[in-house]
């Protein structure tokens, strides 16, 4: 469209707003400044935020004297301060949304939910109180969906951090977590400062494909540990008879609900609408008193609710870690017997896997009495400064050596994580994230975790999908489930608690159909081979290391690897003879290390005339190795007593070959020149 102007608003509105072009001839202004663009400023005429009344801006190209009104709808705005990297000065927590309240907020009270188990469950894989994981969950989840730079975007205590902090805490104890949190937040800021987020753009399709389909899996493992109870050794086992066949009916109902509620309503969404009628038949069915079956940890447990509750779990969980902890003790004590008697030199190594001493059933039963039930669950207050409730090391250089190791490992994954994350939502949105910004808005968080009592995070992709597919778009859905989850903790326990499990269940069932890439088990004949086994081994590797970074890394890897191999192959020169009798060899293709064999075998220095010419016009020099195979060409024709010359070589790269001296001329009359595209692409 001629002298038109695109503006978008919501998704699926667009606004044409056609301005008069005047000619070269008409427009001395444009005459006087060709190479400058025409820009674009927006006025606000309104700037009262909490009017009920849209607000409404004028749009004019500069140097337009008439102005047009847009309408759009009112915001809320959170000015920051000048010196951070977020690309605008303000906040609006509904960026990229749909343009509902209504939706950022049901699906924030959707995640909030999803949110606890997962906060809990990964608390209790990295050896720390459940509340340490929930207070993470709120900080980041808060802090990063102001500051991050995916709009819809939640993030929360995570397995992938929770994995790396495990051996730090059980060798040093919990109080070495939180600096290495702090720390590692510090790192991430320093990331988006340097304006490295940028480099998730080199992450190859066949890496993310790979990577989601992965996660997919992982998440659908992780949802078996729900379908565990509390055996009568004081274990996690898996339910069976009626109970089993209760919670697959009501996983298979929540499910329903998800995929066929929308078809007759979308009031709320499906997956919040999904939780709140299996509760309520949990709620009914478990006030029944089910078949009145008691639990196997009778001893410290009321019979057994029919339905698996938060509750339940929780109390399972903190049980099956005491009896696990009392295990680890007997066996640690029989070690150090047993070495004692050893002569020096000798070691005692254990069998992997199996208890050296296994607990007694008196010595079960007192740890399963020991635990107070009425203790556990979600319940506290709000988040306290870390070194109230717990003992933190000294400040000391010794302390920043043991941490230093984790905070880095976790900088990573959290980065490489959330990043990866903020590339699927923006593919599901079909907007942009900012990846600098996400950077510094993780590494912020982080801190906040770590001076705070949480354990550290990241992007979680399982609730940010469920907060996409609920409606969410904005920065309000994050900021909705952040403080939705805090309510929980201090007002509404109770209520989280009776949730039943496979309420929770049924939508990361959902959540994993709708993460992982079906089209691939149709297309992968159809792509390349080494592609195909790019994704498998990305896939694979994560799902059976729970390693999200190093399969990330390893694929991109492979990437290069394959990369490198095909262009290697396509180095190629036409040969010619100028008017002048020098020989012209016209290469195609990049000379990298890859090609530089290619490049040496395209020329005959024994059969050339005295002047030969190479022409770079449709060829670029990569590296050190090109610039080295482009002397050594040099040398070879100077031990015969001839010359070569470089045309149209690269101005970057003839600065490079300051080695070959005199025995290179190079013609710069033509030479083009390259720049390294700018980070400028506006932030969402």
């Amino acid at each position: 469209m001629r002298g038109s102007v695109l503006v978008t608003g919501s998704p699926g509105i667009a606004i044409a707003i056609r301005t008069p072009v005047s000619s070269r001839s008409e427009s001395p202004a444009r005459d006087a400044e060709p190479n400058r663009p025409p820009q674009s400023t927006f006025q606000p005429l309104d700037r009262n935020p909490f009017r009920s009344r849209p607000s409404t801006f004028r749009f004019r190209r500069r140097g337009e004297t008439n102005l047009r009104t847009i309408p759009t709808m009112s915001q809320f705005t959170i000015h920051l301060p000048s010196f951070l990297p977020v690309g605008h000065r303000e906040l609006d927590l509904r960026s990229g949304s749909s343009g509902s309240f209504k939706a950022d907020i049901l699906s924030g009270m959707t995640v909030a939910l999803a949110l606890v188990p997962e906060a809990v469950a990964f608390a209790f894989l990295a050896g720390v109180p459940p509340l340490v994981g929930l207070y993470a969950a709120f900080i980041i989840c808060l802090i990063t969906s102001v500051l991050g730079g995916r709009p819809g975007m939640i993030s929360g205590a995570t397995g992938a951090m929770g994995v790396v902090v495990v051996s730090l805490v059980a060798q040093y104890g919990i109080g070495f977590l939180f600096p290495a949190v702090v720390l590692c937040g510090l790192i991430q800021v320093s990331v988006g400062l340097l304006r490295m987020g940028k480099f998730i753009r080199i992450v190859p399709h066949p890496v993310i494909l790979g990577f989601v389909n992965g996660l997919a899996v992982v998440i659908l493992l992780a949802q078996l540990g729900s379908f565990k109870t509390l055996d009568a050794e004081g274990t996690m086992a898996f339910l069976s008879g009626s109970r089993l066949w209760l919670m697959l009916g009501m996983v298979v109902a929540t499910m329903a609900i998800i995929a066929f509620l929308p078809r007759f309503t979308k009031a709320i969404p499906s997956s919040l609408a999904a939780i709140l009628i299996v509760s309520l038949a949990a709620f009914f069915i478990n006030g029944s008193g089910g078949d009145g079956a008691t639990s196997d940890g009778s001893e410290i447990a009321e019979p057994a609710r029919p339905m698996l509750t938060v509750g339940d779990m929780l109390v399972d969980s903190t049980v099956a870690a005491a009896v696990e902890d009392a295990q680890r003790e007997k066996d640690l004590a029989m070690l150090a017997t047993a070495q004692a008697g050893l002569p020096e030199g000798v070691e005692v190594v254990p069998d992997a896997g199996a208890p050296i001493a296994p607990l007694t059933d008196a010595e079960r039963a007192e740890v399963i009495a020991s635990v107070d039930v009425s203790t556990v669950g979600i319940a506290g207050g709000l988040p306290r400064p870390a070194w109230w409730d717990f003992n933190l090391p000294p400040f000391t250089l010794a302390t920043l050596w043991i941490i230093l190791p984790y905070s880095l490992i976790l900088a990573g994954v959290g980065l490489i994580e959330s990043l990866m994350t903020l590339t699927l939502i923006d593919e599901l949105t079909e907007t942009r994230g900012n990846g600098n910004r996400e950077c510094v808005g993780q590494g912020v968080a982080n801190v906040a975790c770590g001076l705070f009592g949480g354990m550290g995070g990241c992007a979680m992709i399982g609730q940010s999908l469920i907060n996409v597919k609920s409606g969410g778009r904005g920065r309000l859905s994050g900021v909705t489930a952040a403080v939705t989850l805090l309510l929980f903790i201090l007002f509404l326990a109770p209520w989280i608690e009776a949730v039943p499990m496979a309420a929770l269940v049924g939508v990361m069932f959902m959540v994993v159909i709708g993460t992982f890439e079906w089209t691939t088990l149709q297309t992968w004949r159809r792509i390349p081979f080494p592609e195909v086994l790019i994704m498998l081994v990305v896939a694979l590797y994560t799902v059976f290391m729970h390693d999200l970074a190093t399969a990330v890394i390893l694929g991109v890897a492979l990437s290069a690897l394959v990369f490198a191999w095909n262009k290697s192959k396509h180095l190629i020169a036409d040969v010619s003879t100028d008017d002048e009798g020098q020989k012209v060899y016209q290469l195609h293709g990049v000379l990298f290390f890859g090609t530089v064999s290619r490049f040496r075998d395209l020329f005959t220095p024994q059969d050339d005339p005295q002047e030969i010419v190479i022409d770079f016009y449709f060829s670029r020099v990569y590296d050190q190795s090109g610039l080295e195979a482009i002397n050594n060409l040099a040398e070879r024709y100077q031990a015969l007593g001839k010359r070569l010359h470089l045309r149209h070589l690269s101005e970057d790269c003839r600065r490079l070959l300051d080695r070959a001296g005199d025995l290179v001329e190079v013609d710069i009359s033509e030479d083009p020149h390259y720049h390294v595209l700018a980070d400028r692409v506006p932030p969402v």
